[in-house]
C-alpha cells in the first residue's frame, strides 16, 4: 500500500489518504468564486522509504505514486521523448537545450498524466463517472482515459473550446456540455454539478491528484537525463498546475534525498492571461482582466493553483516572463523549422519564452536548459493557419513549375 497523507497548502493541517478528497476543508471554506482554490492539498510520501527502496539501476516509480499500480487504466501514458535540439540551441545562443515532447502523450497532450493517476483513483473509489471543467486539453485527456477504463466521463467545456479537442472529446464518447463564458465560468459549473450531483471531479488542483499526476513528468525528465537535474526548466503556464507538478517532482526526489539541488523553474505566461506572472513580480495577486488569447490552453482569468505556482517559481530562483501572441505563432514557426516538433500555442509559449532569455541574457548559454513542449499543434490549426498562405496548384508539367 502507498504510504503518504495529504497537507494543506495553506495552513498545514494534515489529513489521512481517504480523510478528505478534494481541498482542506478548513480553508476551502474562505473559497469563493472568482479568486484561487483556497486549501489545495499537497502530498507527502514516506520520503525514507523511497531513499532505501528506490535504486537508480532498476528504478520503481510506483514509490513516487499516490496510487497502486493494481487500479491503473489500461493507457500508455508517459515516456515521452526528450531529445536535445542543437538547431533550436544554436538559433537561439544556446549550447545545451533539450525538449520534452509530451504532445506524443496518446491523447496529444501533457494532462493525459492527471487524467490517467484520476482514472486510476476512480477505480480505487468504485467511482463511474469522472468530471472536469478544461478548455480542451484535459477534456480530451480525460475522455481518452476514460474510454479505456470503461468509465463516463463529463466534461465542461467553453464553447469557444477549439474544433479539434471537442472532436478528440466526442469521438471518445464523453458527455461534453458547452457553456456559454469561459474556462473560469467552466471551473465554477463543474465544481456545483459534483457536489450537487455525482462523480469524481479532476478539476486541476482542486484534486490533488492533478498535481501528482503532472509531477511525473518532471521525474521522466530526471531519469532520461541520467539521472541528474537540468539547470533550467521551461514551463507554460495557465492555472498553475503543471508548474506545481515540475516543482513537486524535484521537491519529492530532494526530501527522498536523491538528489541536493533544484532546477530553476521558469514560468512563460501569454500577456493577456498574465495573472500568475504579475503575483510572481509584484508580490499581489490579481485576477487577468481580459485572458483573450491564441494559447487557449493557458488562457485563465483566476488561476485555480495560483499560490503553489508563485512558490514553485521563487522557491527555485526562477523568474516569469509573457510573451504576446505574435511571439508565440513566432516560437511556434522556429520550434517546427529547427526540430521537426510540431507544438500548439500554448506550447510554443517557451520558445517564445527562450527567446526573450536569450535577449536579456537571463541564463548562461551553456546551461542546460529544458523546454516543456505541453501539446501537439494539431490540437489547434486554426491559429497558425492566420499566417500561412497556401500555394495555388499548377499543372503537372516542369514549365509550369518554372513559373513559380
Amino acid at each position: 500500500m502507498v504510504k503518504f497523507h495529504y497537507k494543506c497548502t495553506d495552513c498545514g493541517k494534515e489529513y489521512k489518504r481517504d480523510e478528505v478528497r478534494y481541498l482542506c476543508p478548513l480553508c476551502e471554506k474562505s473559497y469563493k468564486p472568482g479568486i484561487p482554490l483556497k486549501g489545495v492539498l499537497e502530498t507527502v510520501f514516506d520520503y525514507e522509504e523511497i531513499h532505501k527502496n528506490f535504486k537508480k539501476e532498476a528504478p520503481d516509480w510506483t514509490l513516487f505514486s499516490a496510487v497502486e499500480k493494481e487500479y491503473y487504466p489500461p493507457f500508455a501514458v508517459g515516456n515521452t521523448p526528450f531529445i536535445k535540439v542543437d538547431r533550436l540551441g544554436q538559433q537561439l545562443g544556446f549550447s545545451n537545450l533539450w525538449v520534452k515532447n509530451d504532445g506524443l502523450n496518446p491523447s496529444g497532450s501533457l494532462k493525459d498524466r492527471a487524467s490517467f493517476l484520476l482514472v486510476a483513483e476512480a477505480n480505487r473509489l468504485h467511482e463511474n463517472i469522472v468530471v472536469t471543467a478544461s478548455t480542451g486539453n484535459a477534456a480530451s485527456a480525460l475522455a481518452a482515459v476514460c474510454a479505456s477504463a470503461g468509465k463516463q466521463a463529463v466534461i465542461f467545456v467553453p464553447a469557444a473550446a477549439p474544433k479539434a479537442k471537442l472532436v478528440q472529446i466526442i469521438l471518445s464518447g464523453a458527455k461534453i456540455i458547452p457553456i456559454k463564458g469561459t474556462y473560469d465560468d467552466a471551473f465554477d459549473f463543474s465544481l456545483e454539478y459534483t457536489k450537487v450531483r455525482q462523480g469524481l471531479n479532476r478539476n486541476t488542483a482542486y484534486h490533488p491528484l492533478t498535481i501528482e499526476g503532472k509531477k511525473t513528468v518532471g521525474l521522466e525528465i530526471f531519469a532520461q537525463n541520467g539521472f541528474k537535474i537540468p539547470d533550467v526548466i521551461v514551463v507554460p503556464v495557465g492555472d498553475g498546475v503543471i508548474i506545481s507538478g515540475v516543482w513537486k517532482a524535484f521537491h519529492d526526489l530532494k526530501m527522498a534525498r536523491l538528489i541536493q539541488e533544484m532546477p530553476r523553474i521558469i514560468c512563460i505566461q501569454a500577456e493577456k492571461s498574465n495573472a500568475i506572472h504579475n503575483y510572481i513580480v509584484s508580490g499581489q495577486y490579481k485576477n487577468a482582466e481580459n485572458p483573450d488569447t491564441i494559447a487557449d490552453s493557458i488562457s485563465v482569468s483566476v488561476p485555480s493553483n495560483a499560490h503553489m505556482a508563485r512558490r514553485a517559481v521563487l522557491a527555485t530562483n526562477g523568474f516569469s516572463l509573457t510573451v504576446s501572441d505574435e511571439e508565440l505563432l513566432d516560437g511556434q514557426a522556429l520550434l517546427a523549422r529547427t526540430t521537426g516538433i510540431f507544438a500548439e500555442p500554448t506550447a510554443a509559449a517557451v520558445v517564445a519564452g527562450l527567446s526573450k532569455i536569450a535577449e536579456k541574457k537571463l541564463v548562461a548559454k551553456d546551461k542546460q536548459i529544458a523546454l516543456l513542449v505541453t501539446g501537439h499543434g494539431l490540437k489547434d490549426i486554426d491559429a497558425p493557419l492566420t499566417r500561412i498562405k497556401m500555394p495555388a496548384a499548377i499543372e503537372p508539367k516542369l514549365e509550369a513549375l518554372d513559373k513559380l
